[in-house]
């Protein structure tokens, strides 16, 4: 007897291409941004650092790759932030109960962020004490 064949199923979200999947993206890209900014005070404190150090760089007499440097580890802390707050996010909506697994998902996005904080610190103090 054979086995039966099970469907793979995707999201009724997928499906879209060409320029319609792109401005989709786009989109969802901003509106999550935009919920990160609203609920996550992280994020918001990240998105001050971020002007102040982003056109600091800009302005740092360092060559071209120190600035990209200096920039790229602001936005690595904000992408690791936005990610931390999925999984914070999701592991919420499974349930809000405490759980070791939760708690132990929660505390690694965290330690996460922690270290592209450390990252930020090294790649600044390197780049400008040389």
């Amino acid at each position: 007897m054979t086995q039966p064949q099970h469907e793979h199923h995707e999201s009724p979200f997928k499906g879209k291409t060409g320029l319609t999947r792109l401005f989709n993206a786009l989109r969802y890209s901003f509106d999550g941004l935009s919920a990160a900014f609203r609920h996550e005070d992280a994020f918001r404190q990240e998105c001050i650092l971020a002007a102040i150090l982003i056109p600091l760089a800009l302005f740092m007499p360092v060559t071209g790759a120190g600035k990209a440097l200096l920039i790229g580890s602001v936005l690595f802390v904000m992408i690791v932030e936005l990610i931390n707050s999925a999984i914070e996010a999701t592991v919420d909506r499974v349930s809000l109960e405490r759980h070791l697994l939760a708690k132990r998902a929660k505390d690694i996005g965290s330690a996460a962020v922690l270290l592209a904080l450390v990252n930020l610190a090294c790649v600044w103090g390197l780049v400008l004490l040389g």
